[in-house]
């Protein structure tokens, strides 16, 4: 009897065990994510990045001067510090985005597909290639120096940073064996893919656009690679119309619209107008139109209401789809008029122009790379002496009118625009005072083609040097060249922070990154 009764207590023993460790399963949800759930992911975190507006991610609109704050004007005068945006983007851009797609690569080089679509699996590894590429260079873009060859090693809790310019270039090699990869006979990710629904023919043409970018970048450092990466780009094939605008497709319901109809929308609130640099380039001085109606000797925008409607013409057709124009004190009678707020100061919203509709609608695009920078990157190129067909004015004439017909402008808008003197390639070159005329012809229209695109203008800024940016009412640094750090870095990963910080010349936001010479 003894026994038996040990026998029972050993499998009853033995059966609580089996239970208590299937306790730890879990059995509702999957062990592993499909790569092409991550990769879509991955896809959303990193545009949602580069177009946000919301002043705790990303001040590069900002900075860029297309946008005034109204209320709290810090992030305008360039804090980076109050709210740590330089550690949203470093977390963003390594953990949402290339942890992930890192993940999505690993899952799908692990899984068998039927022979139809296992045929896919090269280009699905090739397309999370080059967003990867994308990824690191923004990072190099704003930061310099950053962790490179570890950052993704699980093991390493305390990456060393590598050298930036070493790092660019290597991004630009792996660009080009992933492009050279993409076999276009067969199809990659289907609707996972929210840029380009899994055309191979469009990454290809995306990853020749951004290497041509990064090439036109290192120019002033290395003129001689920046060369022959740009023409082995253009000769390979970069976007060529509209149609290829490599664009995020967002919906109509939060919590997947365009961040920008959440910031400005869905909250509530009225945070920003549009600020006095982009409006002054975009229109003449609408003050010269206006009469003292307040008796103060001063002719300014607080003269706005006597404006009679439609004296006021801007010469820019794309104001009216960047910015709402002022209304009358009779609110039945839109104005033409467009007021910007002084950079750095308050702005009270219902007497400056506010975003027009469509910037903020819930289903606008998210743009990270568009055909019209293609072409004024086209018209650099020519200008630095690299054969790349055509003339700058040739492509900068295109580059202006792929942004205007991208807006909504028409053919007698455009032609009209083109032919004033101050745009008119050839007139607007020899009237420029500046030591390197094309860099502000071809930088200012640029930079109105980039509206929108903050992160993009801001780095064309740094790189020609124009449009000149206002200086913000209570700067609390120069021109910021850079994201400094951020702050858990300093106690995290303090050795290599110090020695990172050491070898770009000091952890400043006014910092000149490697590529910013001249």
């Amino acid at each position: 009897m003894k026994k038996i009764l040990i026998l029972m207590t050993a499998v009853m023993l033995a059966s609580c065990s089996d239970n208590l460790e299937g306790l730890n399963e879990n059995i509702k949800d999957p062990s592993t994510v499909p790569g092409e759930s991550l990769f879509t992911g991955a896809q959303k975190s990193l545009v949602d990045q580069i177009v946000d507006l919301n002043v705790n991610n990303n001040n590069t609109k900002l900075w860029a001067q297309f946008l005034q704050e109204t209320t709290y004007t810090d992030e305008s005068n360039y804090d980076q510090v109050t709210r740590n945006i330089p550690q949203t983007q470093w977390d963003v851009l390594y953990k949402d985005v290339l942890k992930d797609l890192n993940e999505a690569e690993i899952n799908i080089a692990a899984t068998t597909y039927l022979p139809e679509l296992e045929v896919q699996k090269p280009n699905k590894l090739l397309v999370i290639e080059i967003l990867k590429v994308y990824a690191y260079s923004v990072l190099v873009e704003t930061f310099g120096d950053v962790p490179y060859s570890e950052a993704l090693n699980i093991d390493i809790l305390t990456p060393k940073y590598d050298d930036g310019l070493t790092v660019y270039k290597d991004l630009i090699e792996r660009l080009t064996i992933a492009i050279n990869g993409l076999d276009e006979s067969v199809g990659s990710f289907g609707r996972e893919d929210r840029i380009y629904n899994g055309n191979v023919t469009q990454w290809k043409k995306f990853a020749n656009s951004l290497k041509l970018r990064m090439g036109i970048l290192l120019s002033d450092v290395d003129n001689s690679f920046a060369k022959t990466t740009v023409e082995s780009a253009v000769l390979s094939g970069v976007l060529a119309s509209n149609d290829d605008n490599a664009t995020y497709a967002y919906l109509s319901a939060d919590p997947n619209t365009n961040p920008i109809h959440d910031n400005l929308v869905l909250s509530g609130r009225h945070d920003f107008v549009a600020a006095t640099t982009i409006v002054d380039i975009m229109q003449p001085r609408s003050y010269e139109y206006l009469e003292d109606s307040n008796d103060d000797g001063v002719i300014n925008e607080e003269d706005n209401r006597t404006v009679v409607p439609g004296s006021v013409t801007s010469t820019d057709p794309r104001l009216k789809y960047y910015f709402a124009p002022n209304i009358d004190a009779d609110p039945s009678v839109e104005e033409v008029v467009y007021f910007g707020g002084e950079i750095g100061n308050t702005a009270n919203f219902s007497s400056h122009s506010q975003v027009a509709p469509r910037v903020e609608a819930a289903t606008e695009p998210g743009v990270i790379m568009d055909y019209a920078e293609v072409e004024f990157l086209l018209a650099e190129a020519v200008e630095r002496g690299f054969a790349v067909g055509g003339t700058a004015k040739e492509h900068y004439d295109m580059g202006i009118t792929a942004s205007i017909e991208y807006w909504g402008g028409n053919a007698a808008e455009t032609a009209d625009y083109l032919a004033l003197a101050h745009v008119d390639y050839d007139s607007a070159i020899a009237a420029s005072t500046a030591t390197t005329p094309w860099k502000e012809v071809i930088g200012t229209q640029k930079w109105i083609a980039l509206y929108n695109r903050g992160l993009e203008a801001w780095t064309s800024i740094r790189l020609l040097d124009y449009p000149v940016m206002a200086t913000p009412a209570e700067a609390v640094s120069g021109f910021p060249n850079r994201y400094t750090y951020p702050i858990v870095e300093q106690t995290l990963n303090g050795t290599n922070y110090t020695s990172a910080s050491t070898a770009i010349g000091g952890d400043e936001a006014e910092t000149k990154l490697f590529w910013d010479l001249n």
